[in-house]
């Protein structure tokens, strides 16, 4: 291997170390095209995004301490667990020079890992969304709101079939490296809610607070009431409920990945808002704190899970939650932490177990946790061999399985089955 190459790995793999994505995926660049090494630049912000989905059938693994060693040299296969930040124990793993360089160059450790709040990643991975098509009568609204924690836009769907009285309220949050054009395309939300009469608000997160528009799930200040994006998404839902008239049995919310984990944080601070949430491939509320956490509670290594707070004002929080068995990037134990978290307590609740397949052949596995009532209070679908990508979603959009049951329509059925 040449030397000069050898050498602007090692660096890569500094800069990458100390979270400098933009430099370690110049330098790998200026290797690859045979340019000679420029200055280094250095960044010093803190501040780093956990990994975006990656719509891959087997994507990169999350690794955040991975290892650089020469071809030659013989693998190790882990190194002692070592003590981080807070204690949390951090493996380590090493990978050969030549497969780094093969996940560098397709550009998944850049923006697929480690996308830095002032980093950029490889080109050439958006997608162009096409414009949606909706039926006469039908409105897909760019709005923005404003408030002390700052501002955010978003689109807002309202349903040609009950564009005066709508049946409710969705409230839809893109995962990384999404915007609310595409995760509308992707999820099909739209038409779902043109069926049931409801209408759907998609906020957008800022490429200025979030490289890779990632929500910031994994930032304490981003997980409380009446801070940080809490207190934007809430603003929003408040915004158009007084606008309808919705009262939280008619408000729901829901997202995918830093998404889901969003939606999380929504139902935890603003049970007060929220009837029911819908959580894909997301994580619980309380799972990380920083980086290293992040990536920890995403390999399934626990994390900081709070005691969950699932009433407010005598009524309950009910969630729905879809995981993707093979999903790479959140590990499946996520989704059974959710769950645990969400079920209540006490004598007279049942649990069912069912198994399915959908349309396109996709197997899953479905438990409905029941109040003494018999009215489901938690639904849990894990689908069977899916990745990180919306269950039964369109190609139109980006991190869509199309085989998998329809995650839309099963949320929106749960939402508004419980509707007081």
């Amino acid at each position: 291997m040449n030397d000069d190459f050898a050498t602007a790995m090692r660096r890569a793999v500094r800069s990458t170390r100390a979270l400098n994505v933009a430099e370690a995926t110049r330098v790998i660049q200026d290797a690859l095209a045979g340019r000679p090494a420029s200055d280094a630049r250095t960044s010093t912000n803190p501040d780093i995004t956990p990994p975006p989905p990656i719509q891959r059938s087997t994507p990169f693994p999350v690794d955040p301490d991975a290892e650089i060693i020469e071809p030659s040299a013989k693998p190790e296969a882990e190194e002692p667990a070592e003590k981080v930040g807070d204690g949390t124990a951090s493996r380590r793993f090493r990978k050969s020079l030549a497969e780094t360089v093969r996940i560098l160059r397709e550009g998944r450790l850049a923006s697929g890992v480690f996308g830095s709040l002032h980093g950029a990643g490889l080109p050439g991975t958006a997608k162009q969304v096409p414009q949606p098509i909706m039926p006469d009568g039908a409105q897909f609204l760019a709005r923005s709101f404003t408030c002390p924690a700052g501002a955010r836009s978003y689109r807002l769907y309202i349903p040609a079939s009950a564009p005066d009285r709508p049946r409710g309220l969705v409230i839809m949050l893109h995962g990384c490296n999404q915007d609310p054009e595409d995760f509308a395309a992707g999820t099909g939300m739209n038409a779902v809610a043109e069926t049931h009469g409801l209408v759907v608000a998609y906020p957008r997160q800022s490429g200025a607070n979030n490289a890779s528009s990632c929500w910031n799930w994994f930032r304490p200040v981003d997980q409380m009431r009446d801070e940080g994006e809490p207190s934007i998404i809430a603003g929003i839902t408040k915004e158009i409920m007084s606008e309808f008239g919705f009262d939280r049995s008619r408000v729901f919310v829901a997202g995918l990945s830093a998404g889901g984990a969003m939606a999380a944080i929504m139902g935890e601070t603003y049970p007060d808002l929220y009837s029911a949430a819908g959580i894909h491939s997301g994580l619980t509320y309380g799972s990380a704190n920083d980086v290293v956490s992040a990536f920890s509670a995403m390999r399934g290594e626990g994390g900081l899970a709070s005691s969950p707070k699932r009433f407010a004002n005598g009524h309950r929080l009910r969630t729905i939650v879809f995981q993707g068995s093979a999903d790479r990037t959140v590990h499946p134990s996520n989704a059974d932490r959710i769950v645990a978290a969400a079920t209540p307590t006490g004598a007279g609740w049942t649990v069912r177990k069912e198994s399915g397949r959908s349309a396109s052949g996709r197997t899953y596995a479905r438990t409905i946790v029941a109040d003494p009532a018999g009215r489901p209070a938690v639904e849990y679908w894990l689908v069977d061999g899916a990745g990180h990508a919306w269950s039964g979603g369109h190609s139109a959009g980006t991190y869509t399985d199309p085989h998998g049951p329809d995650a839309s329509s099963q949320m929106v059925r749960f939402f508004l089955d419980g509707q007081e």
